[in-house]
């Protein structure tokens, strides 16, 4: 997400390195790549202009104190009209008191309409509201049945007549099966068009009539870029929209969406979607979107993506059990799905400050080999997996696991070697011994003396002793150390 755009951003900062102060000279540099970076991810050209415009005019004008470089001032000043050009701060839905908060999903056809609907209405669940959506997308075949499988999904109710009534007149008896029932948020699940016409926007119009809703949320495709523009300002001025749903963020998003629809219409965006999963919903934040396409990550989203996944006893025990050096195979592969959870690899790494340059070949190697090492693991017995010291023991278990898994002695081996030395290293650092020499690292070739209790695999030689004949290059084999 947003990688390419991150890339150019850096490059505009080379102009500025090695600078004394900030001149009209080398901020026109700057903006110049700055212009290119926006244009390539199909932003507005309206928005380019006045963001360009506000930027030269704050940074000409800025007082660089000592300590603080040229370059370090220049994306502080783009970071802040990125987080202001975006909206500023998160907008939350409104919620309503005295009766059911009633919210109109609004969009064309392939936006990701009623999965959005679903992933709010899963989202509003785990705030402990009680929503309700309504099926009123009579036109598109299957979107009631899709609709009605999601809320099976998820467990959240859905309304539906079928295709034979009006959408207005679905809406409306969704809404009063919500006063009767007692649910306080009604989600209706619109009809969109290949394009925006007029028999769309009337259908709109009658609908908003009928229920008079507290929100209506345009649901957006991210990769549609500066297009996001026009059809922001066609549902605004028609409907009159309260805020936007960005989908497909996960995908080769060149940004431009994100940051045209707050300065096209003035109204938020006010969430994400982040992938397939129907959990892969987030409130949106300027601010925590402006530092990642600045490439300075996003900790506190990976903080609330951790929080919500992981128990404290889980934690504390997973703690205990790294301090006591018993942590097995079935754990890993707990923490692995509950990273799994939270999103890819690539986009959790990508959210810790100064990782957004790793390669995504090197994140897909890395997630190809967690999956290797899952299936080495998924062949181990019970036993096996608890206690990693049987497979130590008996080189008979190891190969019984390759064969089952389709991989070789050696590289179950290899995973068994590093699992071992990094149960060493974190019962060191629980223990406040500090971080043993690279020996001791999974991954890193063995050394003289390295860490104690560490299975090492002999290859030739008695005792596995140390040998005054030279030793042979240290071949590497993909283990836990390469992910």
């Amino acid at each position: 997400m947003f990688d390419e755009l991150a890339g150019q951003f850096e490059n505009a900062l080379k102009s500025l390195k090695g600078e004394a102060k900030i001149t009209d000279g080398n901020v026109d540099d700057a903006l110049k790549q700055v212009r290119r970076a926006l244009l390539e991810a199909d932003v507005s050209l309206a928005v380019i202009k006045d963001f360009i415009e506000e930027v030269r005019t704050k940074a000409i004008g800025a007082d660089v104190v000592r300590g603080v470089s040229p370059d370090q001032k220049f994306i502080q000043i783009v970071h802040e009209e990125l987080v202001n050009i975006m909206g500023g701060t998160n907008t939350p839905l409104v919620k309503r008191e005295d009766k059911p908060t009633i919210i109109l999903m609004a969009g064309l056809q392939g936006a990701g309409k009623t999965t959005a609907t679903a992933k709010l209405g899963l989202l509003l669940k785990e705030q402990k509201r009680k929503p309700l959506l309504v099926a009123a997308d009579v036109y598109r075949p299957a979107a009631i049945d899709q609709l009605i499988t999601l809320g099976k999904q998820i467990d959240v109710e859905v309304f539906s007549l079928g295709n034979e009534l009006k959408p207005e007149e679905i809406a409306k008896e969704g809404l009063d099966r919500a006063l009767k029932e007692g649910f306080d948020t009604v989600l209706v699940d619109t009809a969109g068009r290949l394009q925006i016409d007029g028999e769309m926007m009337d259908e709109m119009v009658r609908i908003q009539s009928a229920v008079d809703p507290d929100e209506v949320l345009l649901v957006v495709d991210s990769m549609i870029g500066q297009e996001a523009a026009d059809l922001t300002r066609s549902f605004h001025e028609k409907v009159g929209i309260t805020g936007a749903v960005l989908t497909k963020l996960d995908g080769d998003s060149r940004g431009g969406a994100a940051l045209s629809i707050r300065k096209i219409s003035g109204q938020p965006i006010k969430f994400i979607g982040t992938g397939e999963k129907v959990e892969a919903l987030q409130p949106f934040h300027p601010e925590r979107m402006a530092s990642r396409i600045l490439g300075m990550g996003d900790v506190l989203t990976l903080v609330e993506k951790a929080q919500k996944e992981v128990e404290i006893a889980d934690a504390e025990l997973m703690q205990k059990k790294l301090q006591e050096a018993t942590f097995d195979f079935s754990d890993f592969v707990k923490q692995m799905r509950m990273i799994k959870r939270m999103g890819s690899l690539g986009g959790l790494i990508k959210m810790i400050p100064g990782m957004n340059k790793i390669d995504d070949g090197m994140i897909k190697s890395g997630e190809d080999q967690l999956k290797r090492i899952e299936a080495m693991i998924g062949s181990m017995t019970e036993d096996e997996r608890s206690q990693p010291e049987l497979l130590a023991a008996q080189p008979s278990r190891r190969r019984r696991v390759a064969l089952g898994s389709g991989h070789n002695s050696s590289d179950v081996d290899k995973v068994l070697s590093d699992f071992q030395r990094m149960r060493g290293l974190m019962k060191q650092m629980s223990n406040g011994q500090g971080l043993p020499g690279l020996g001791g690292m999974p991954g890193m070739p063995p050394q003289p003396g390295g860490q104690g209790g560490a299975y090492q695999p002999h290859k030739g030689g008695r005792g596995g002793g140390s040998s005054p004949r030279r030793q042979r290059p240290y071949k590497k084999k993909k283990g836990f150390g390469d992910l």
